[in-house]
């Protein structure tokens, strides 16, 4: 049996926790994605996906990534949503003033080298030149998808991290 870890440097978070268990109500919960939603978006925190669509706790399917990108990865959550949970719309969402789309991988680099006190250019950082024609690839990546193609319907959108609206492109 693994051995408890005992620290303090979770002991916030963990407090929180505690609150949140004390009431919490979804027990029991079938993880179908309720109102039939996917969002691929970035792992930036001043996105919030239930709420910007007004969604709600087992509504949607969240895939999060630097860049919003539709990688090998968010196929995969993206083909067992569509034919395990319930998933019949699929939102794929990057954002303005993304760090992934306003520096070079070379940037990245040195700055996550500074950050690190060694080299970090054996890290891959998938850095987006145009965001619109990443999010129009990335559209048409799920679109055309064999296990995803009329499965599901399909839309890019920007989010605007500033206004917090949706302007859809694809």
């Amino acid at each position: 049996m693994a051995e408890l870890v005992i620290d303090h440097d979770f002991d916030d978070l963990l407090e929180d926790n505690a609150a949140y268990a004390a009431h919490f109500e979804h027990g029991g919960f079938d993880g179908v994605a309720h109102a039939g939603v996917a969002i691929v978006t970035c792992m930036d925190s001043r996105i919030v996906p239930l709420a910007m669509l007004g969604l709600g706790y087992g509504d949607a399917k969240i895939f999060r990534n630097p860049g919003g990108r539709v990688t090998p990865q968010a196929l995969e959550a993206l083909v067992l949503g569509v034919h395990l949970l319930g998933v019949e719309r699929i939102l794929v969402v990057p954002h303005t003033r993304c760090a992934m789309a306003s520096a070079t991988e070379a940037e990245l680099h040195s700055r996550v080298s500074a950050s690190a006190g060694m080299d970090a250019g054996w890290q891959p950082f998938h850095v987006i030149d145009d965001q619109l024609a990443a999010l129009a690839e990335d559209v048409h990546k799920v679109r055309s998808h064999p296990l995803i193609a009329d499965r599901a319907k399909v839309g890019g959108f920007m989010y605007d991290v500033d206004t917090g609206r949706l302007t859809r492109h694809a």
